[in-house]
């Protein structure tokens, strides 16, 4: 039977006001942040362990068992979750272990897509740190299969959970030091604040009541830096729930929190800030170069490039080169654009843009499983767009015309959402 299944299902607008409710959460990071800390959290505000369980079983990966339990960290009551390895679950691996594990696994594609990002941010840190391409980093600078519990369970969690939005306070900056397999580091670990670096986090400046030693895991800053925003959030709390840590010390509660709730949304597109547009004038390269340039500047993290014909001085052809990065992705951006072309300087200037909703679902057609991106204007649907890959490889099935195969996915789309 056709049908449409959503990842994720928007909110449907409130009658009365008019007005679009996300579900919504918040990240409070009490004392600190890691991955089974977010996992316990979850756990604390309704995640079922056998449902965690079920989304990890995708991987084809093996040697750990779950189990939670109810503790306290301070005055808080916490759910902590363990994970127990046997000697396959403790064998290190790299990075192409790792993010092979996620691509070959049977999670929904957006569960996967989100956690080699997030894997990505782990490994990009660590690279830098220790002056050494991804791939050649050492099993134990990543971790073994606790790594993947923690970054696929947190990112499918909050899937489960049916969250739209994820906001995060600033990070905890430890204090102190402590032992780690290269000796003693600070309790800010250097891939830590790689990450912080990275996504231009925002961070607590450390004082004396501050948490002593390691408060935040780089596997915890690259997840909540990834999955969540730093903007403010006007949250209309239902639910808290708090993670433990596995330390429990006398003079800070060891625990994350996390607050689950409805934000308003006025149901217009919304403007998005923190954009930067980068522009060039190229009067003396051809058109293979461009197409080389534009492939580069998308892989570091470019939101859109395009070209523009234009016609410079002495009446001669040009093209305007632009670039819609995030202000944070700006600089590596540009200079991709003054290694790769032959222009002397690159325009910039902060800009905003509308968006409108949009969500992936995937359509149950009469030719098979297909997805399909939906984009709503005030709750309304105004467009359906198959996507391509999945419309090619049924067309080549069928044996059908790829037009045919996209206007079928389409109308049968439209005629189920």
């Amino acid at each position: 039977m056709a049908g449409v299944h959503s990842v994720p299902q928007n909110a449907h607008p409130d009658l009365l006001s008019n007005v679009f409710k996300m579900k919504s959460a918040y990240i409070d990071m009490i004392g600190g942040a890691s991955g089974d800390m977010l996992l316990g959290a979850l756990i604390d505000v309704g995640l079922s362990l056998d449902d965690l369980r079920a989304q990890l079983s995708l991987m084809d990966v093996g040697g750990y068992t779950l189990r939670s339990e109810q503790v306290s960290r301070g005055a808080l009551n916490c759910t902590l979750l363990h994970v127990d390895l046997d000697d396959e679950g403790l064998r290190r691996r790299g990075w192409d272990e790792l993010s092979g594990t996620i691509e070959s696994s049977r999670l929904p594609e957006e569960v996967r897509t989100k956690s080699i990002e997030v894997l990505d941010r782990l490994t990009d840190a660590e690279s830098v740190v220790h002056g050494v391409d991804r791939h050649h980093l050492t099993p134990h600078e990543l971790g073994s299969v606790d790594t993947l519990v923690d970054l696929v369970g947190v990112v499918a969690g909050f899937r489960l959970l049916g969250i739209e939005h994820i906001a995060a306070g600033s990070f905890p900056a430890g204090t102190g030091f402590v032992m780690s397999d290269h000796g003693r580091i600070p309790g800010l670990a250097p891939a830590t604040a790689q990450v912080y670096a990275a996504a231009n986090a925002p961070v607590r400046a450390a004082n004396q009541w501050s948490p002593k030693g390691e408060t935040v895991t780089p596997s915890g800053a690259s997840l909540i830096t990834s999955i969540a925003s730093f903007d403010p959030i006007q949250l209309s709390v239902n639910k808290i729930g708090y993670g433990a840590g596995s330390r429990d010390p006398e003079d800070y509660p060891n625990a994350l929190g996390l607050w689950i709730g409805e934000t308003a949304d006025p149901g217009t597109a919304s403007l998005d800030g923190g954009l930067a547009l980068l522009e060039t004038n190229i009067d003396d390269m051809g058109g293979e170069q461009f197409g080389y340039v534009q492939e580069r500047l998308l892989d570091s993290g470019a939101l859109d490039v395009w070209m523009t014909p234009i016609q410079m001085k002495k009446n001669r052809p040009a093209v305007l080169l632009s670039i819609l990065v995030k202000e944070a992705d700006a600089d590596i951006a540009a200079k991709i654009v003054l290694r790769e072309t032959s222009t002397l300087g690159v325009r910039r200037r902060s800009v905003e843009r509308y968006t409108a909703d949009r969500e992936i679902v995937e359509v149950e057609t009469s030719l098979g499983t297909a997805r399909v991106k939906i984009k709503r204007v005030d709750g309304e649907v105004v467009g359906v767009a198959p996507e391509y890959d999945d419309c090619r490889l049924l067309a080549m099935k069928h044996d059908l015309p790829f037009a045919e195969v996209m206007r079928l996915v389409s109308d049968e789309a439209r005629s189920l959402i």
